[in-house]
């Protein structure tokens, strides 16, 4: 590789906002859970939900009240959430003091435009080399979360590669961990020169490939009995929420792979169209079944509910010059 810009990012204060949305882990937790369920059909609403329907909803996925109650005073306590009374009433809803919904805004954006076309590659990779001191596995491990989030793979220790313009991205997003060292370049592979890894090499294709084989797998019938009308509200809604959930771990596994450097039948596409399709189809049951909960303890608030499609989650692309 030969460098054909790079900008050298100084140090962060690592100073952090006035609320940390939850990590995701492995399956849906309450507290992301949560915040999911509102941000997809309560988005853009500043009424508080009762508790109680929080609790209910999330009873719906087998989170017992006790757990239920428990997300939301620690979301409350992060700031993601805020807490009002009417009577003898409590309700949650996004703070109005943070961004915490317009962050979750963005990050669904993300996640249901990715896939969604083909873009052009320019040949060019975005590096990133950095160093965490040993004492600070911490950051270090966040730090490597986050730069896969963003579509880095590591090609050697300490050496992140991506064929998407996210340098940026990254620099900000280290220069907010307190990564003091580090730097971020823009590269292209010399034609013709000695080199070891390819960086392509930094994904393992054959298991990005079995996954998208294992989402297909596992969704195209339910895009079939989607389509039939042959399910209900409250298995929509599960279904919806859990295909969320297994479409957000795209992004960090493939980071919309340039098509020049891909087999012909690579599966994205395919994946894709199932997702887009299926999310969509299955909204107006969902939202259904989030009105009849909600409708349980308010039933003022529960015509408000509101579901989204990945067409109006999806931002604009500039059109190609």
């Amino acid at each position: 590789m030969t460098s054909t810009s790079a900008v050298t990012a100084g140090p962060g204060d690592g100073s952090e906002g006035e609320f940390r949305l939850p990590r995701t882990q492995s399956g849906p937790q309450p507290q992301h859970l949560l915040v999911t369920l509102l941000g997809d059909y309560w988005h853009g609403r500043t009424e508080h939900l009762p508790s109680a329907a929080l609790v209910a909803l999330l009873g719906e996925f087998g989170i017992s009240p006790a757990a239920a109650r428990a997300a939301l005073s620690r979301l409350a306590r992060r700031g993601v959430l805020e807490s009002s009374r009417t009577g003898r009433r409590t309700g949650y809803g996004f703070t109005s003091r943070a961004s915490a919904a317009a962050l979750l805004d963005q990050g669904m954006r993300r996640v249901v435009s990715f896939g969604a076309v083909s873009r052009p590659w320019d040949g060019q990779w975005r590096m990133v080399i950095f160093s965490v001191p040993e004492e600070r596995r911490d950051v270090r491990h966040a730090a490597r979360a986050r730069l896969r989030w963003l579509g880095f793979a590591p090609l050697y220790d300490g050496v992140w590669i991506s064929p998407r313009d996210a340098g940026g991205e990254a620099a900000q997003a280290l220069a907010g961990l307190g990564v003091r060292n580090y730097v971020v370049m823009t590269a292209q592979v010399l034609p013709g020169a000695p080199q070891g890894a390819a960086p392509i090499e930094a994904w393992d294709l054959d298991e990005v490939r079995s996954r998208y084989d294992g989402f297909v797998t596992a969704w195209g019938p339910w895009l079939g009995r989607a389509r039939e009308g042959a399910v209900g509200a409250a298995e929509a809604l599960a279904a919806r929420t859990e295909l969320m959930y297994a479409w957000l771990h795209f992004p960090s596994l493939d980071p919309e792979l340039p098509a020049e450097l891909l087999a012909a039948d690579w599966p994205r596409e395919r994946a894709y169209a199932i997702f887009a399709e299926l999310y969509d189809c299955l909204g107006p049951l969902a939202e259904i079944r989030v009105r009849q909960v909600v409708a349980r303890f308010s039933p003022e608030l529960a015509p408000l509910v509101r579901h989204h499609t990945h067409r109006g989650r999806r931002p604009a692309r500039p059109a190609a010059p």
